[in-house]
C-alpha cells in the first residue's frame, strides 16, 4: 500500500536545512571531458561523422560530480578517493580547490591514470565516448592511508555516500574499513549508489539506490512489470538488509522499499528529457543531504526525484541548485 506523500512545506524546510549538512563522498573520482562541435559532412575515409570542434571543457565526474551536486544544493562535502599522479590529476585538484572543497582525502598513485571520460557532442547529441581508465584493485599500500583518513575525519560528517562506478575504488576491503569506522567512531547514514558486481560489499547500508537495470542484475530477476519489480526488491532486501532500497526507473519514476515490507511509488517529475548524464549522482547527492538533515527515507526520495527532474532537462554533466529545487517544489 502506498504511503501518503508529505506536504511541500516539509520538503522546503528540508532544503533550507541543507546548508548545515556535511557529507563525505567516497568512490571513483572521474573527470568528464566534453568536446562540443557541429557535424556538416561524413568522412570520406569511413562512414563516420566529421565533428568540427567549437569548444571543450573539463567537469567533475563520478564521485566528484556527487560532490558538485551537494555543493550546488547548498551543502558541504568532501571527497575520498584515488587519482593518478598525472596532469589530469593536477587539473582535478585544481578544480576541487576552486570549489573550496578539502582535498585531504584525495590520494595519488603512479599505478593508474586519473579516470577521464571524453564525450564528443554535436548538435546536442553524443557522437562517441572515449574512456581512459585502469580498474584493477587499489595498491595495498594506499588502504592504511585511507583508513587513517576516515578514522581521523569521520566525526566531521553527518552522512557518508558511496559512489561506485566499478573503477576499482569501492572494494570489499574499502567497504569493510568504512563500515568498521562508522560503527566504532560515529554512527552515520551510509548511502550506496552501487554497481551490481559483488553486491555483498553493500550489505547493511542505510539506503541503496540502484537503477532499474542494476536492480535486475543484483536480483537476477528481469523486471517487466510491477510484480517483477516487487520480487526483485524483495530479493535485494533479503540479501543486503538495508534500511531502505530506492530503485530509480527513468520514465516510470521511483520505487522505495523499506524493511517493513511497504512500498512507496514516486511518479517522475521530468517533463522534457535532454540528457540523463549524471542524474544518478544528483539522486544520491540529494538523498545524502536529506538524510544528513534528518528527514525520512520517503522525504529524501521525493526530494531526489524533483532534483533529478531538473538535471535531465539540461545537457551535459549538470547539477540542480537549492533555488531550482525550491522553485520546483512550489
Amino acid at each position: 500500500m502506498d504511503k501518503k506523500i508529505p506536504d511541500h512545506e516539509l520538503l522546503n524546510r528540508a532544503v533550507r536545512d541543507f546548508g548545515r549538512c556535511r557529507v563525505l563522498i567516497i568512490g571513483d573520482i572521474i573527470i568528464d571531458h566534453f568536446i562540443w562541435g557541429t557535424v556538416e559532412r561524413i568522412s570520406p575515409e569511413a562512414p563516420v561523422p566529421v565533428v568540427n570542434v567549437t569548444r571543450e571543457n573539463l567537469l567533475l565526474g563520478g564521485a566528484a560530480n556527487v560532490l558538485n551536486n551537494i555543493l550546488a544544493l547548498g551543502g558541504q562535502a568532501s571527497l575520498c578517493g584515488v587519482i593518478g599522479s598525472d596532469i589530469m590529476g593536477d587539473h582535478l585538484i585544481g578544480m576541487l580547490k576552486k570549489t573550496k572543497s578539502p582535498t585531504a582525502g584525495i590520494f595519488r598513485t603512479d599505478d593508474r591514470p586519473t579516470i577521464k571520460k571524453t564525450r564528443i557532442i554535436a548538435q546536442s547529441q553524443q557522437v562517441v565516448r572515449v574512456d581512459r581508465e585502469e580498474t584493477s584493485p587499489l595498491p595495498k599500500e594506499i588502504l592504511p592511508e585511507i583508513e587513517a583518513f576516515l578514522a581521523e575525519n569521520i566525526h566531521d560528517f553527518d552522512a557518508v555516500i558511496v559512489s561506485d562506478y566499478n573503477k576499482g575504488m569501492i572494494s570489499e576491503e574499502i567497504m569493510e574499513i568504512l563500515r568498521r569506522t562508522i560503527k566504532e567512531r560515529k554512527p552515520l547514514p551510509l548511502i550506496c549508489d552501487p554497481k551490481p558486481e559483488r553486491i555483498d560489499r553493500f550489505a547493511g547500508a542505510t539506503m541503496i539506490t540502484p537503477n532499474n537495470h542494476e536492480a535486475e542484475l543484483m536480483s537476477g530477476i528481469r523486471i517487466r512489470n510491477v510484480e517483477d519489480l516487487d520480487r526483485a526488491a524483495a530479493a535485494i532486501m533479503k540479501r543486503l538488509a538495508p534500511k531502505a532500497l530506492l530503485i530509480t526507473r527513468g520514465e516510470a519514476g521511483m520505487a522505495l522499499y523499506d524493511n517493513s515490507g511497504e512500498v512507496m511509488t514516486i511518479p517522475t517529475e521530468a517533463r522534457e528529457v535532454y540528457d540523463v548524464t549524471g542524474a544518478g549522482d544528483t539522486v544520491i547527492a540529494t538523498i545524502g543531504l536529506a538524510l544528513a538533515a534528518g528527514v525520512s527515507h520517503e522525504h529524501a526520495s521525493i526530494l531526489a526525484n524533483h532534483a533529478a527532474s531538473i538535471v535531465v532537462g539540461k545537457v551535459g554533466t549538470a547539477t540542480a541548485t537549492a533555488a531550482e529545487l525550491m522553485e520546483k517544489l512550489s
